[in-house]
This record gives C-alpha cells, structure tokens and sequence, in this order.
C-alpha cells in the first residue's frame, strides 16, 4: 500500500471538519514529520471501518516540543498531559488533536522506523500513516478492562503480514516477548487457518526462550507489569499486596477515565 483515500465513517459538523482540515494544513506546513494513526491507519489496512471523532498524531519525542511551539506560535493552547508519552493541541475548549510520542506505559518511543512511505487521503489532505508494524507496536500493551486492541493486532497480522517487518517487530519488543508471543497466539487460535501468516521462525524463536525461561528460578524482585497494560486495574497489586511497580504512575489513578490516546 502506498496511497489509499480513507472517507471518515464518522461525520465531523462544520466547526470540527474545519478544525481538521486546518490543523492537517499546518501540520504538513510545519515541516516537522508526523504520522495520522488510530482508525485511519486500522481502516487503510484492514478495511474496518468505526466511528472516530478526533486525530491522534504521532511524532518523534524531540519533535513534541516543535510541533506544539509550532501550533502555539498561531494562536493554539498547548497541553502536555504528560510529558512521557502525549500532549495536545487545543483550537478552543471544544476541539483538539493528541500529538502522541511514546506509547503510554513508557515501553516504546516512536522512532524513524515508524516512518514509511504509506499515505492516505483524509480532510482534503495527504498524510503519511502508521505502518502496520508500527501500528501493532501502538496497540500491543491497550489491554485495559474497558479497551482492548487485540482484535486490532489481529487484523492488522490477518491483512498486512506480508508488510510486517516482523524482525524489527521482535527486536522492539526483545523485553517484553511474552506480550507478543502472547498476541501471536492469540492470532493463531483466532484465524487456525491463517496461522502462517505469521513466520514459522517467530514462533520457534519464542517458544524456544518460553521453554529456556520454565526451567529458571523465579525473579527475585517482586514487581507486578500488568500496569504496563492497565494504570488502574493493577493498582491493588501494588498498594495493598506487595508488588513493586514498573510504571511509576500515581496510585490515584484508579479513579481517572479511560485516555489512552491511541
């Protein structure tokens, strides 16, 4: 896939499809790279189409800082919700776009291999999308009791496996293999048909290190990673039963609503 017109299942008034277009216009006038992701790229590989009422664009982390300076130098109120993975850029109190940079455990930043030559035509605009192998990197850890992307995943091996750089998948997720081994397994028992779409290879190098890691010892250190894949619903392991916490996000987040942006 090089190019492809995506036409929104969801259907902006006025004011927001304004919004979009123009902050599409300054973003490509900017100069700064950045990449369309979420619905648009899911729909562009797969076909599925849902409603989606915002844009969540991902850049570089050094880049963050430019494209909000960017936007703020004309006029727009910035937000860096968090400095680790997102900011946002607000037109007024109605209508803004996520500008993304890092997945929203701290587990992976966007980097030039999510860069490739994949565009769409959405708002009028051409914009460079996620590529697939990028795309499952930002929906592997959404594992949370109320948003779950493993169908995601799923459909974007189902439909672009051929377009996976599944080496460079495997070196970006080499710590936390499990997750993925995991997704693929997931996918095999979803599609039995369609099982190799992803490489034999793959499958033999992870169930090697599963079979290496039984016979191990337990770790040492305690700690619990199901925050990795949810804030809030691993916070009991972590103020009540003992586990040390690899995420390093305030325990009162239990109560915050669902934004994980992406």
């Amino acid at each position: 896939m090089s190019e492809t017109a995506i036409e929104p299942t969801f259907h902006p008034p006025e004011d927001a499809l304004a919004f979009y277009e123009e902050s599409l216009r300054l973003l490509k006038e900017s100069g700064i790279p950045f990449l369309l992701s979420g619905t648009y790229a899911v729909t562009a590989y797969t076909g599925i189409r849902r409603p989606t009422k915002d844009l969540d664009v991902f850049c570089k982390p050094g880049d963050y800082p430019r494209i909000l300076a960017f936007f703020q130098a004309r006029g727009y109120r910035t937000d860096v919700e968090d400095e680790r993975w997102i900011a946002k850029v607000w037109k007024d109190e109605k209508h803004f776009f996520d500008v993304i940079f890092a997945m929203s455990n701290g587990t992976i930043a966007v980097n030039d291999s999510w860069f490739g030559d994949d565009r769409i035509q959405v708002y009028g605009h051409e914009v460079a999308i996620t590529p697939p192998t990028a795309l499952i990197l930002s929906k592997v850890f959404i594992q949370d009791r109320y948003r779950y992307d493993g169908a995601d995943v799923n459909h974007i091996i189902l439909k672009q496996s051929d377009a996976i750089d599944w080496k460079a998948l495997l070196d970006q997720m080499d710590l936390y293999w499990e997750v993925l081994m995991a997704h693929l397994l997931n996918f095999r028992f979803a599609y039995p048909t369609e099982r190799d779409k992803a490489p034999a290879w793959l499958m033999q190098e992870l169930t090697e290190r599963l079979q290496a890691q039984v016979t191990l010892p337990s770790p040492r250190v305690k700690v619990c990673r199901g925050r990795l894949f949810s804030a809030r619903d691993y916070v009991l392991d972590i103020s009540e039963w003992g586990f040390g916490d690899v995420v390093g996000k305030g325990l009162d987040e239990r109560h915050d609503p669902v934004n994980l942006g992406h």
